[in-house]
């Protein structure tokens, strides 16, 4: 590594050597920065992917990478209208901080809902920006950056490049796709980065005049392979039932812990993954109350020593087939907690020890994109795809719904009859 004044040089078992500038040192040096080395990328999916202990510090890092290459190329082209660089400088140091607001164990606390966790990470990077630490590494992007930045993040920017940071072809996503598979070690996140990045342009929108990242037709085909690689992770390994198991039982701890009093919600903003766990066992440790002896015999060894929550109940699209899961059965409502525990009672287990899960993705096949055709003309790439040109969104309602799996877990083994969850969560389709 070389002197902070010329930047560094740092070795990546994806990227190989990621070049960082002196402000991308700065910014990584701060504490806030520091943090996301203990903050897994995948939450509990090490459990079941044993590999699967990289971090948001990584994460982070290769999207800088990307980003950086991605600016390069455009650059290179000579192709971009000069008031389409507008903002240009903050591109690669918004990619690098998009994640600087993650909970422990990064996506699964937004899952509960808002009395238990304050907002969703984006909205908590605004907490991490008013560091005097981080603050100080941005000076030099001028007093407006830390702003700027937040609203490149969250996706509200007017920059022509804020494509690249937040949306259909950020760099986001390319990353966590490639590194999730190889440290999970399938072969299901295969993207073809180069050619994406290759394929990308500044494109004039038709409709309202203002330039956007687009991509050129000649690289669609390696857009549909990011979304199908989507598909694939979400199906395989993001959604996979133990992942799913140790999510539920992690998020009720949290939700026990928080609405019992042992910790305030506010409390889950800036620990990492083991210190929230540690602090949790404390304070269970040292309260009155069922809840504290729960969360301190039972279910925190649990998820240490992987004994996490059974299958009680398990089904597909194909068996929900003509009936429609309600909307509270996502989340973690009342209601929905209601029904939880007084299946619950009747298993003859505690309450909080039967979980109904459902996990929802309404972007898994985001698109919104502009495409050059090989004609010169531009058009919006929608929900709906380009017939002829990429077709895969016509399939996405069925992906979608294949990937996604109706369970009951119960922190003891149980069994569970179909009949009356479906009864109690679904309604037959058509009906309200």
């Amino acid at each position: 590594m070389s002197d902070k004044l010329s930047g560094k040089v740092i070795r990546d078992p994806l990227w190989n050597a990621i070049k960082l500038d002196p402000t991308a040192v700065r910014i990584m040096d701060t504490a806030e920065f520091q943090r996301l080395r203990y903050i897994r990328q995948l939450g509990f999916t090490h459990l079941v992917y044993p590999g699967a202990t990289h971090t948001r510090f990584d994460h982070a890092l290769g999207v800088y990478h990307l980003t950086t290459l991605a600016l390069r190329r455009l650059r290179d082209s000579g192709e971009i209208h000069p008031d389409a660089w507008h903002g240009e400088k903050l591109i690669p140091y918004a990619a690098l901080l998009h994640d600087i607001g993650h909970y422990p164990f990064s996506h699964a606390l937004e899952e509960l809902e808002s009395e238990y966790v304050p907002t969703h990470h984006e909205e908590i990077s605004k907490q991490f920006f008013a560091s005097p630490a981080l603050r100080d590494a941005l000076a030099s992007l001028g007093p407006t950056a830390p702003d700027l930045l937040l609203e490149l993040i969250s996706g509200h920017s007017d920059i022509p490049l804020g494509g690249l940071v937040s949306g259909t072809l950020d760099l986001d996503k390319m990353e966590y796709l490639r590194r999730d598979a190889h440290f999970c070690g399938v072969p299901y996140g295969e993207v073809d980065v180069s050619r994406l990045l290759q394929g990308l342009t500044l494109l004039r929108d038709p409709d309202s005049g203002r330039y956007e990242v687009g991509v050129h037709e000649k690289a669609v085909a390696a857009l549909e392979s990011l979304l199908f690689a989507k598909y694939q992770m979400f199906r395989n390994v993001y959604w996979h039932h133990a992942v799913r198991a140790a999510t539920c039982l992690y998020k009720r701890i949290v939700e026990e812990a928080v609405q019992s009093g042992l910790l305030g919600s506010h409390e889950l903003i800036g620990p990492t993954d083991e210190e929230l766990l540690h602090e949790i066992a404390r304070r269970a440790h040292e309260g009155d109350g069922a809840v504290a002896e729960r969360i301190r015999t039972r279910w925190l060894p649990a998820l240490r020593q992987r004994r996490l929550p059974k299958r009680a109940l398990e089904l597909t699209a194909a068996d929900l087939a003509g009936r429609q899961v309600a909307d509270w059965v996502v989340g973690s409502s009342l209601q929905k907690r209601r029904v939880e525990d007084d299946l619950a009672l009747d298993l003859g287990l505690d309450p909080g020890e039967v979980v109904i899960d459902f996990p929802a993705n309404t972007a898994m096949f985001q698109l919104n994109v502009l495409v050059e055709r090989r004609d010169g003309q531009v058009q919006r790439l929608g929900p709906e795809g380009l017939p002829g040109l990429l077709d895969l969104p016509r399939l996405a309602e069925n992906l979608y719904t294949t990937a996604r799996v109706l369970r009951v877990f119960t922190f003891e083994r149980r069994s569970v009859i179909a009949e009356k969850i479906l009864a109690q969560v679904t309604r037959p389709n058509g009906t309200v």
